[in-house]
């Protein structure tokens, strides 16, 4: 469903991905790690056309990223960790856009519509007399999910996608990203939440300065390491290993 070859993005001296070779198969959850500037909000925006790789291609669900961009953006959906929306229409009206782009007939595209807003417990009312720039970043967040799966995509992206969400909300996201994997969708989930991906994902990619470490399901890197969690093996691979004893000396300093 998705692969990459060698993909590679440079800002100008920068290396932000370097020379990314992996391939995901349908029905698969991976779990994207890394540090802030590791490359991982990089290498989803190459994915999904909007940024233009230095070198290297990828292909999704066939097609190639620079030969076929319009095919490959029908293939995915992508929930961006900014959670960016026209702040000026209401729910429904930025959803049937989006429905409308994707070339949703109105009457199928409503209702989808009502069905996602049933799963997210979210008011219709609310969806068309509130413009989403007076929506709360939960409520923003829900809308966002729902505007990348409308289309009923094989191939989802989705960077951070549990920023705002309440408790249920996130819940029930887990479930439907699973529901989703079970129905043969290749899913890219990138986090920092360690303990969710490691409850969730099928397969965990760590990458640092752009370069790929590791690449295994949560248990067997876990095992593989000696680590006690992913949340250690993860500190130690990217730097942050010394973590715990930074934290106590910086306490110190509130002591009298």
């Amino acid at each position: 469903m998705i692969s990459l070859q060698r993909l590679t993005k440079h800002f100008g001296s920068q290396v932000a991905v370097d020379a990314l070779s992996l391939d995901i198969p349908a029905g698969q959850i991976v779990g994207l790690l890394g540090p802030n500037g590791a490359g991982k909000s990089t290498t989803l925006k190459m994915l999904t056309g909007l940024l233009v790789p230095t070198s290297g291609t990828a292909t999704i669900c066939g097609h190639d990223l620079l030969k076929d961009p319009m095919e490959v953006k029908r293939c995915v959906g992508f929930v961006p960790d900014s959670g960016a929306v026209f702040e000026s229409l209401t729910g429904l009206e930025y959803l049937e856009m989006v429905a409308a782009l994707y070339g949703i007939p109105a009457e199928a595209a409503r209702e989808r519509i009502r069905q996602f807003i049933a799963f997210f417990d979210l008011s219709f009312d609310t969806l068309t007399d509130k413009l989403l720039g007076a929506y709360s970043k939960g409520m923003r967040r829900k809308v966002v999910i729902t505007a990348a799966l409308l289309h009923n995509p094989p191939v989802v992206f989705f960077d951070e996608p549990l920023d705002g969400l309440d408790a249920n909300a996130a819940v029930g996201f887990k479930a439907l990203i699973q529901t989703l994997a079970r129905e043969g969708k290749a899913i890219v989930y990138s986090s920092h939440i360690l303990d969710v991906v490691e409850r969730v994902c099928d397969r965990v990619l760590i990458i640092d300065k752009g370069r790929l470490q590791v690449d295994g399901s949560p248990a067997e890197l876990v095992a593989l390491h000696g680590a006690r969690s992913l949340e250690q093996l993860f500190t130690s691979l990217t730097g942050g290993d010394d973590l715990e004893r930074k934290a106590e000396d910086f306490a110190k300093t509130f002591r009298p």
